[in-house]
């Protein structure tokens, strides 16, 4: 078998898959691996079923096992482009956003607005910005996601080895994460779990949207009352599975949307809340619980809330029955 470091993408393509990649996703591990290839040609070809797995066709969501051979087909490769840059002041920003760092792991408090990797028209996210700013380590890659719009803890890898341990955690539920989300409404005193399986739809306009249906996937968040404004609440949310959008599509499900959510939320308390300095999706997330490799010891990150936020906070109106 061709080892996966010699990918030629002008040629079908064997490759066997070893300790090292064991757990990674399929669409990770070709786009890890396809540099130069358009990322919607690379999900074309999981789709289309020409990318096999033991000769067999699989999701991209799919994850590989020792032993398995994904086959590649020919693939195209687009135009050079320069490798992006980070500004020294971006780059100072995430330095300064770093909450935690070994030789293993790193977990940084991203900022809203900056997605997490590139594609769709964005020449970087944050996991190209921190492979440029840590250009020695050449296995980083992102254990988890997070919205563009959303801000807060964000686990990565620095080693491959790191990345199937925490990826374990995370399949296990070890892996506890708290979110920060202002809701439309006043939200029930007691902690209540939103028990809806989710389902991910594709509009005829190619927007990707969730919803609450019979035909989803499991999922349960956990929500409690953390503060009470006049017409919002800040809550609390724990996930207790892990889809996509999951704490936005809950709380619109039980009648409180996020403020600030141009999908799911409400679009007239958006722009009351815009001209209160809530210019952006209220979701953080505030905390992040995992053990850690190599030392097995359990930590707790905490990310705070950025500025502007604390500061419109502080502007709203508190309940009368807080």
């Amino acid at each position: 078998m061709k080892n996966q470091s010699n990918i030629q993408p002008n040629s079908v393509q064997m490759i066997e898959v070893h300790d090292d990649l064991v757990g990674q996703r399929i669409d990770n591990f070709l786009l890890a691996r396809l540099k130069g290839v358009p990322k919607s040609h690379v999900y074309r070809i999981l789709r289309k079923g020409e990318v096999r797995v033991n000769k067999g066709r699989v999701k991209q969501t799919y994850r590989l096992e020792l032993g398995d051979i994904v086959r590649i087909p020919p693939l195209r490769l687009a135009e050079a482009r320069p490798e992006p840059k980070v500004g020294a002041g971006f780059e100072a920003h995430l330095e300064q956003n770093i909450l935690y760092e070994d030789d293993q792991i790193l977990v940084i408090n991203k900022p809203s607005g900056l997605a997490v990797h590139g594609g769709s028209g964005i020449n970087f996210g944050l996991i190209e910005a921190m492979r440029i700013l840590r250009p020695d380590e050449k296995s980083i890659e992102l254990v988890h996601r997070l919205d563009r719009d959303t801000s807060g803890c964000i686990l990565i890898a620095k080693r491959k080895s790191a990345l199937r341990l925490l990826h374990t955690q995370l399949r296990s539920g070890q892996v506890d994460k708290r979110y920060l989300a202002l809701v439309a409404g006043r939200w029930p005193n007691r902690r209540k779990t939103i028990d809806a399986p989710l389902k991910k739809n594709e509009l005829q306009s190619g927007e990707r949207i969730v919803r609450v249906s019979p035909e989803g996937k499991e999922a349960q968040t956990e929500f409690s009352v953390v503060r009470r404004f006049s017409d919002c609440t800040l809550v609390e949310a724990r996930p207790i599975t892990g889809r996509t959008h999951q704490i936005r599509v809950h709380a619109q499900y039980a009648g409180h949307g996020l403020i600030g959510d141009e999908k799911y939320g409400d679009e007239l308390l958006n722009k009351r809340m815009r001209e209160k300095g809530i210019k952006r999706l209220f979701l953080h997330a505030a905390s992040l619980s995992f053990v850690v490799p190599v030392s097995g010891k359990r930590i707790c990150v905490e990310a705070p809330l950025s500025p502007d936020l604390l500061v419109a906070l502080d502007g709203l109106e508190n309940s009368s029955d807080e």
